[in-house]
């Protein structure tokens, strides 16, 4: 069943589009071919986005990202705090800063919390450019989602947060790990 399916898609896509599930083989263990089905898909949209923002806004993916954090924060971040948020280095998010005042899209300010701080937030001209962009973006995963009914979406989104949620677990220290799984059957007993 799982290899007609796969022929299916090969057959969909062809050769030069199947991108790095081609390198899944049947006999590969479940696992390794649904990562590379996620990482093809992935990098699918992500190949897609990055067309958009290049072909109709002359703009990257980074800066596209460095804006949408802004607008979460209307009273802007510090420099720092963006970084994280990026999970970039702090030097990225510095030449990021310098393009982006220079095009007049953000604007460094005083922390009012902290004089040896700056924030950077979003001028009117970066506001109104990134609207644009996020409009066309969400279009854009939109029509990509499209072929989805609501259920089929709603299901896919609540699986990929259960993988996440299982990342963040396997990602604890062993030690914590350990102390969390002994604490879990004691948890429940009543004193």
């Amino acid at each position: 069943m799982a290899r007609a399916r796969d022929f299916e898609l090969v057959r969909a896509l062809g050769d030069a589009a199947i991108g790095q599930e081609a390198r899944a083989l049947v006999s590969d263990p479940a696992a390794v071919r649904l990562w590379l089905r996620m990482l093809s898909c992935s990098t699918q949209i992500e190949r897609e986005i990055r067309s958009l923002l290049r072909q109709r806004f002359k703009t990257t993916l980074p800066r596209f990202d460095y804006l949408a954090q802004l607008e979460r924060h209307a009273g802007g971040l510090r420099m720092n705090a963006l970084s994280r948020y990026l999970m970039v280095t702090g030097g990225n998010v510095t030449v990021l800063t310098d393009q982006l005042v220079r095009v007049g899209w953000v604007e460094r300010a005083p922390d009012p919390e902290d004089r040896r701080s700056q924030l950077v937030r979003l001028t009117a001209r970066g506001r109104s450019a990134f609207a644009k962009m996020a409009a066309a973006h969400e279009a854009l995963l939109s029509r990509v989602f499209g072929g989805f009914d609501a259920g089929h979406r709603d299901a896919l989104y609540e699986i990929l947060g259960r993988l996440r949620v299982h990342l963040a677990g396997q990602a604890a220290p062993p030690v914590a790990r350990r102390a969390r799984t002994r604490a879990a059957p004691t948890a429940g007993r009543a004193s």
